[in-house]
């Protein structure tokens, strides 16, 4: 529904930032280290959303990046963790050290997270080892890769990230330079998927 909000930041507490955009102030749930990484009250902010809906319940959580929004929402394909957990996860730990943590199945240093007990965090070694990808910390959100949308595609198929994101690079030196940035898209994901199925 909302993708991001740009605005001028109204307040910035501990779990929540305020933020004016053409003269309706939004409420956003976010953790600690996004709300380090805006500017100070009065500054500008690009703020990505997800909104959660529940029935007694409406909620907007805001991130400083769309790869920040894209590791919450992989935290709550984690059986036992929901958005409020996924947010305290996050802050409690850096995109890069979590990164790292789950590729090196280091139980103890995601258990050092506040909160985070043995089993969360073994549950999410086995279901996220591999899924999250590091990506830069601009105000874009941009990700390591520019085959990261299609990436996701074949995620929802069923296949892992960085293997994914491998075929798509091994399928895009396959296709010449030249033509439509639509077809050559299309002819790039057929070719992944050939990749792959070897």
């Amino acid at each position: 529904m909302f993708n991001s909000l740009r605005g001028i930041i109204g307040e910035k507490r501990r779990d929540t930032v305020c933020l004016w955009t053409g003269g309706v102030e939004w409420e956003l749930a976010m953790n600690s280290r996004d709300i380090d990484a805006l500017n100070p009250q009065g500054g500008e902010a690009r703020i990505w959303t997800w909104m959660s809906h529940r029935e007694n319940e409406m909620r907007l959580f805001g991130f400083a990046s769309a790869e920040r929004r894209a590791t919450f929402l992989e935290l709550q394909k984690v059986e036992g963790i929901g958005p409020k957990a996924a947010q305290k996860i996050m802050g409690g730990i850096s995109q890069e050290d979590l990164l790292r943590s789950l590729e090196a199945g280091d139980l103890d240093r995601l258990t050092a997270i506040p909160g985070l007990g043995k089993k969360t965090a073994q549950k999410m070694i086995l279901t996220l080892k591999g899924k999250i990808i590091t990506g830069g910390n601009g105000e874009d959100g941009g990700e390591t890769s520019p085959y990261n949308e299609l990436a996701n595609a074949l995620v929802e198929m069923g296949y892992d990230k960085k293997t994914a994101l491998d075929a798509l690079i091994k399928a895009a030196a396959e296709i010449p330079e030249e033509g439509n940035g639509t077809e050559k898209e299309n002819a790039i994901f057929r070719n992944a998927i050939l990749l792959l199925s070897r």
